[in-house]
């Protein structure tokens, strides 16, 4: 049902206030999905329903979370205004006053305790927890990202270029770019991250994953807000949506207001992110599908496949190993591929699960050991991320040459990262250039970090699951988020073209 008028060009318009059980919905241009029962029951008044263009996903978006996310943009927008010809010693001030708040034990107590019954609550819904749970690690990392940034000099009006005419020139420089929103899978410490835009002079709206809701809460009233009102900077300037549902970032993500759309968290959201957001005409950078590869030879130097896979599999992240493919003669490289596997399982006193991929890995696998599971699978299931949580799970299968392990790097992989491990230059050389990959490495593949390796708190890493990307890298960084303006300055006022 919707109640219409009509628009100055004739044609009826109107606003949707129910639905009906069968209602044919087109999409794409030429396909169409059907209203279930469910979605009609539930669709009242005031709330919205969001049609995916790609597969015909219907997205239902109640008035309350529309309401919740458009004062959430409104508040960031209206920051905006005020951010981008701000003083950057007060966001210097910001992110001194946050993680002085991180390093007061009482007030990060508040927060470890609400990050605790976020813990307990997942693990009762049988949800992993190994990136909610804030330890001395992450708020350690938490404090040094927000040093990085107190530290970076602004971008805001950083020459790009000048382009010299003589008698007159133009000067290609940085600006704000405006309103950045994040979706973010359930990990916490995010909030240093994002806020780096705001060095840039933007402002943010962040929507975390419901596991965390709780911690975010807490760290938004007990740490950022404070420190935003204390450096002097508007209220807005750092938005959390506190609505678990997870249409609040199809909410997000459609609305015109935000510049810039960031998406972290598994592939499959992270694509339908993307698709709301390029459907409704905002730029996005997708965070989504990860897991690295490593491609290992025979003539690997002794010991450093073992060491680097045990170095790989530390923790489940987007750059820990996913697939390892031994190719050539592989006695001594699949033992130490299985001693590094042992090893990370061992420091946390579980067993590990390895994927054994076609006839040559299991032909090669003639014992196993006792802490180590083994399962069996097809080349294709390469294409598959495990995400695992405490133990260890990782893919093995042997190749006879470097051209066929790239050739399946290229098809099943992400086309993410890509270690080569080899003794022989030529052998690595091509691996790095002919792997489709952003990030290309000859040891662990935990090194893809943004603050690790570039010393900057990254806002997500990318890969080129989708094509390669325009005009940037694989880590999207807070001084990474720009608009470019040109100046022109012409001290003749007789000067015509």
């Amino acid at each position: 049902m919707v109640t219409d008028d009509e628009s100055s060009n004739g044609t009826r318009t109107g606003e949707l206030t129910s639905l009906e059980p069968g209602l044919v919905i087109p999409f794409g241009g030429r396909h169409w999905v059907r209203v279930d029962e469910d979605l009609a029951r539930v669709f009242r008044p005031g709330d919205r329903l969001l049609v995916l263009q790609t597969d015909g996903t219907l997205i239902h978006v109640t008035s309350a979370v529309a309401a919740s996310v458009e004062g959430s943009v409104a508040r960031a927008r209206k920051a905006f205004e005020v951010m981008r010809n701000l003083d950057q010693d007060r966001v210097s001030d910001f992110y001194r006053l946050f993680a002085d708040r991180l390093r007061d034990d009482a007030i990060f107590g508040r927060i470890a305790r609400a990050n605790e019954i976020d813990v307990t609550d997942a693990r009762g819904r049988g949800r992993a927890v190994g990136r909610l749970v804030i330890d001395d690690k992450m708020r350690a990392s938490m404090i040094d990202g927000l040093e990085l940034w107190r530290g970076m000099q602004s971008v805001v009006g950083a020459s790009l270029e000048r382009v010299d005419h003589g008698a007159w020139n133009v000067d290609v420089v940085r600006a704000p770019l405006g309103v950045v929103a994040f979706v973010f899978e359930g990990r916490p410490n995010v909030f240093a991250d994002a806020t780096g835009v705001l060095r840039g002079g933007n402002s943010t709206v962040m929507r975390i994953g419901s596991d965390a809701l709780g911690t975010a809460r807490a760290i938004m009233e007990l740490a950022v807000r404070p420190s935003l009102l204390d450096a002097g900077l508007p209220a807005g300037a750092v938005e959390l949506i506190d609505e678990p549902d997870r249409s609040g970032g199809h909410a997000l993500f459609s609305d015109p207001r935000v510049s810039l759309a960031v998406a972290r968290g598994s592939g499959p959201a992270v694509a339908q992110l993307g698709a709301v957001a390029r459907q409704s005409g905002v730029p996005v950078s997708l965070h989504g599908t990860g897991g690295a590869w490593m491609i290992v030879r025979g003539d690997a130097p002794e010991g450093r496949v073992r060491d680097c896979v045990s170095a790989s599999l530390d923790r489940k992240v987007c750059n820990t190993v996913n697939v390892i493919v031994l190719v050539g003669n592989v006695d001594r490289t699949l033992r130490e591929s299985l001693e590094g596997i042992v090893d990370a399982a061992r420091r946390r006193n579980v067993r590990a699960t390895v994927h054994l991929l076609g006839d040559s890995a299991r032909a090669q696998m003639s014992s196993v050991p006792e802490t180590v599971d083994v399962l069996e699978g097809e080349f294709s299931d390469s294409a598959i991320e495990w995400e695992w949580d405490d133990a260890p799970e990782v893919s093995i299968l042997v190749v006879e040459d470097v051209d066929e392990a790239i050739d399946l790097f290229n098809e099943h992989s992400p086309r993410f990262i890509v270690s080569a491990l080899t003794g022989d230059g030529a052998a690595t050389r091509a691996i790095v250039d002919r792997c489709d990959a952003p990030f290309a490495g000859d040891g662990f593949t935990r090194w893809v970090d943004g603050q690790y390796a570039l010393r900057r708190p990254e806002l997500g890493l990318s890969n080129w699951e989708e094509g390669r990307l325009f005009a940037r890298g694989g880590i999207l960084s807070g001084d990474g988020v720009y608009s470019v303006r040109y100046h022109a300055s012409t001290p003749d006022a007789t000067q015509r073209r």
